[in-house]
């Protein structure tokens, strides 16, 4: 009995703190919940997420079609028309004067009443209109697959905005790791003169300077944060997700920051992009239909030819006609026999031709020629424009492959700088303003490497995608 009673007093005095423990954990874990987790994102998967949310691309995807819906119309054409239309009539009247012999020569007034219904099918098929539906299908074919060559262009530059930001953001991270680095050693450097001012080896200038040093590498910090963030936030705005997510980003594949150093060959490079660039197909076809729609407008020039059939039967329900005060019912078949005993047919071959429509097939045939010149000026223009940016893009590529080596041969010499005068400085044989150079080039070097790392991922983006051989799996 004594062994429970204290059992059962040693659990009371234990149940305070397992409900603190308790409270405790339960806060925690609410806090984690709110959290949203940690989103790590590889270059391949911030791509595929892009690609399906930008709107560019579903606004390009419903261009194909409504050019495919387009192309089906203008098969349509080619078909014959078809159109039916029914009326019944549950009640009408109508009165007029009327001579009737029955009556002599006597005007009399005539009251006419009736139930009717009518049933009619027509059929119109186009046998010449000036190869007008030819030249629209041509046009609407044309259009269609520059639409979906459109739609690829679109597909590729969501790949390389995509490419641009996320080396962005990585770029950033090793600049903001840079800056913190170097505000680590200027805190330490700031320790060191403290201790140092206070055994009397550096004087208040030197410890003021180290003080303005290390408040300048905190600016630094600060800057590159902002700049680490306008970049996530503009790599989010391409990738069309919560802005309030976390995510983190994986390293770049190392394909893409190797260096081929041969120099590109620009005419391998623009003959390449002929062949791939899917704007330029693109162009090249709204063109092609804009040659087509001169012969479209210039159809209205020549005749019409058209076969029209009809097909109509009616009947009649009742007919009450009233004169002089005499009703007469007329009787009638019933009206299905009606209707299949009144069928009517007719051919039709209708021949129309507008000799003078005030000038309008002319402007029209002008506005189109225009326009196909307009669309030859686009293409020869961009054709113009791919050489040029195909001849900038090698040229940064190449500077970019140049930059690396010198790159790291100045971070190397920077080091070297930065440790023998840090040196000197610590035994009192060099200055402030000397340290503070050689703080200030070793921090200059680094980020000078890794702007030229990333440099050359986003200049191979940049060649690939203005030869029109940007991947978009």
């Amino acid at each position: 009995m004594t062994t429970r009673l204290q059992t059962f007093i040693l659990n009371r005095s234990q149940l305070p703190g397992i409900l603190i423990a308790s409270l405790l954990l339960l806060l925690f874990s609410d806090l984690s919940a709110a959290e949203p987790p940690q989103r790590r994102l590889s270059l391949r998967e911030s791509i595929s997420i892009a690609l399906e949310n930008a709107s560019s691309l579903k606004k390009a995807d419903n261009l194909v079609r409504l050019q495919g819906a387009d192309v089906l119309r203008s098969y349509g054409s080619f078909l014959p028309k078809l159109s039916a239309s029914a009326g019944y009539m549950p009640y009408s009247v109508s009165r007029s004067y009327s001579q009737l012999s029955t009556f002599g020569t006597e005007t009399v007034k005539l009251k006419s009443e009736r139930e009717t219904l009518d049933l009619t099918l027509t059929t119109s098929l186009n046998l010449f209109n000036g190869f007008g539906d030819y030249a629209a299908l041509q046009a609407a074919l044309k259009k269609e697959e520059g639409a979906e060559f459109s739609l690829a262009r679109a597909r590729q530059a969501v790949v390389f905005d995509v490419t641009q930001n996320y080396c962005q953001v990585l770029l950033n991270q090793e600049i903001l790791a840079i800056a913190r680095e170097n505000l680590l050693t200027a805190k330490d450097q700031l320790k060191l003169s403290e201790r140092q001012f206070e055994i009397g080896l550096k004087s208040m200038p030197d410890l003021y300077q180290q003080q303005a040093e290390t408040a300048s590498s905190e600016l630094s910090v600060n800057r590159a944060e902002a700049q680490l963030e306008r970049s996530r936030l503009e790599l989010l705005r391409r990738l069309r997700i919560d802005p309030r997510s976390g995510f983190s980003l994986e390293p770049l594949p190392k394909e893409m920051l190797s260096a081929d150093l041969r120099k590109p060959d620009i005419d391998s490079l623009i003959a390449l992009a002929g062949k791939n660039r899917n704007d330029l197909q693109s162009q090249k076809l709204e063109s092609d239909a804009a040659r087509w729609q001169i012969r479209q407008a210039a159809s209205s020039w020549y005749p019409k030819l058209d076969l029209n059939f009809n097909v109509s039967t009616s009947g009649v329900e009742s007919l009450r006609q009233t004169y002089s005060g005499f009703t007469v019912d007329y009787p009638y078949p019933p009206m299905a026999e009606q209707l299949e005993n009144s069928i009517g047919y007719s051919v039709v071959l209708n021949l129309s031709w507008a000799i003078f429509d005030g000038f309008q097939t002319r402007f029209n045939v002008e506005q189109a020629k225009i326009n196909h010149i307009n669309q030859k000026l686009d293409y020869e223009d961009l054709q113009s424009d791919i050489a040029l940016d195909l001849q900038q893009a090698a040229a940064e590529y190449h500077a970019a492959v140049a930059s690396i080596s010198s790159a790291k041969a100045g971070l190397k010499a920077a080091k070297a700088a930065y440790e023998g005068i840090k040196r000197k400085y610590d035994l009192g044989a060099a200055g402030f303003i000397e340290l503070s150079s050689a703080r200030a080039a070793l921090f200059n070097a680094m980020s000078t490497l890794s702007q030229a790392t990333y440099s050359l991922a986003l200049q191979k983006n940049v060649l690939d995608f203005t030869s029109g051989t940007l991947s978009t799996q």
